[in-house]
């Protein structure tokens, strides 16, 4: 069985395997990065640390989130940090059977099938779980900063995201 923090992006529903989540917040201030790839919405101030906002719906190729509606921060650690990446909702930590993950489709091709890692059919709907190495890292090839993710879970036992409000 695996653990996965669950969040949704126009409509869909997508998932990061918990280890790699710190934490869930609602959203906060950006400052725009001047000569940022377009991925990079802005910075945020965590609790002192200036950390990547990446916008999931830019990096994904969906639409811009509504006007009015602000996104959430998914805060996930990589090698080089930690970086948040703007949701539209939050989820459920769903503990799904690694049996049951399917393989993308062989015909999904391009960035989207590098992107996702695999399916899980629900009841209602698919749960697609991303890649958060190339998530993190914009079309250009050049990781933002804090943005790779760690092959190895986090070694101070860290269990379920912690979500704050």
């Amino acid at each position: 069985m695996r653990q996965y923090c669950t969040f949704s992006a126009a409509g869909q529903a997508y998932g990061l395997d918990v280890q790699h989540v710190q934490e869930v917040l609602r959203y906060q201030e950006l400052t725009r990065v001047p000569l940022a790839p377009a991925v990079v919405r802005g910075l945020i101030n965590l609790r002192g640390q200036i950390i990547a906002a990446l916008d999931l719906r830019q990096r994904l190729g969906l639409p811009p989130l509504p006007a009015g509606r602000q996104p959430v921060n998914v805060v996930v650690r990589t090698a080089d940090g930690p970086v948040s990446l703007l949701a539209d909702e939050i989820g459920d930590v769903l503990e799904l059977p690694e049996s049951a993950l399917e393989p993308p489709p062989e015909t999904l091709q391009g960035t989207a099938r590098e992107l996702i890692r695999g399916t899980y059919p629900l009841t209602d709907r698919l749960l697609l779980i991303l890649d958060l190495d190339k998530i993190v890292t914009p079309d250009d090839g050049e990781a933002v900063p804090g943005g790779r993710a760690s092959a190895e879970p986090p070694s101070n036992g860290a269990g379920a995201p912690e979500y704050s409000s």
